[in-house]
């Protein structure tokens, strides 16, 4: 568990994190034992080790907002929760006193296909800048460095670093070191793509302030 201004960040595993100040939030819940009930939860985009029924009924109750894009709604069916809120690109919403703005989230040099890549811009899927008391927090769900978070200015940056089917370590650097935010927490790792290696590479590289988690 990490602390920034009393805003404590636990990563559970993978793209998995949890978020806790005077409500408790869960972005991405995947493979996890359990844990706290969820104020907010909030999901990238509808891909298994992202959007897992299985590990959302683990922390979700039925006064739990749910945030997703509209790609991931369908996940949703059966889970009881006080309501699912669709986001899209750019669009910010206000949830018992947070802040949560989208951003795109999409590949431009990792192909599944020749000409295809394995998250399409169009298809809407997105990260998350969360404002909890005061403190900025980006999770960049599975992207590539794109040019609209490069300019993204917050306390707290969770980046991918495991390349295939997101930014490399040396690409997650370069992001990094343009956005400069006061901490960086590199994600997924740990679940079968992406190792511990890959977070003391890009650590290495980062002209500032790194801090590698454990798993929670």
């Amino acid at each position: 568990m990490f602390e920034y201004s009393g805003v404590k960040i636990s990563w559970l595993g993978h793209d998995g994190f949890r978020i806790k100040d005077d409500c408790t939030i869960y972005i991405d819940p995947y493979l996890i034992s359990g844990g706290e009930k969820a104020d907010i939860l909030l999901v990238t985009h509808e891909h298994f080790d992202h959007l897992s029924p299985e590990d959302i009924m683990k922390v979700v109750t039925k006064d739990t907002t749910i945030i997703a894009p509209k790609i991931a709604e369908s996940g949703f069916k059966g889970i009881p929760c006080k309501e699912v809120v669709t986001i899209r690109p750019g669009e910010s919403k206000n949830v018992r006193g947070v802040e949560v703005q989208a951003v795109p989230a999409y590949n431009i040099n990792k192909f599944r296909a020749p000409g295809r890549v394995f998250h399409p811009k169009e298809d809407g899927r997105v990260g998350y800048v969360l404002k909890v008391k005061g403190v900025s927090i980006y999770h960049a769900g599975d992207t590539d460095a794109i040019p609209e978070v490069k300019g993204l200015s917050v306390d707290i940056a969770l980046l991918p670093v495991s390349g295939i089917y997101v930014m490399t370590a040396e690409e997650a650097i370069e992001l990094a070191n343009t956005m400069k935010p006061k901490v960086v927490i590199p994600m997924h790792i740990g679940a079968g793509i992406g190792s511990e290696s890959d977070a003391q590479r890009f650590k290495k590289g980062v002209r500032g302030r790194v801090e590698i988690l454990q798993k929670e």
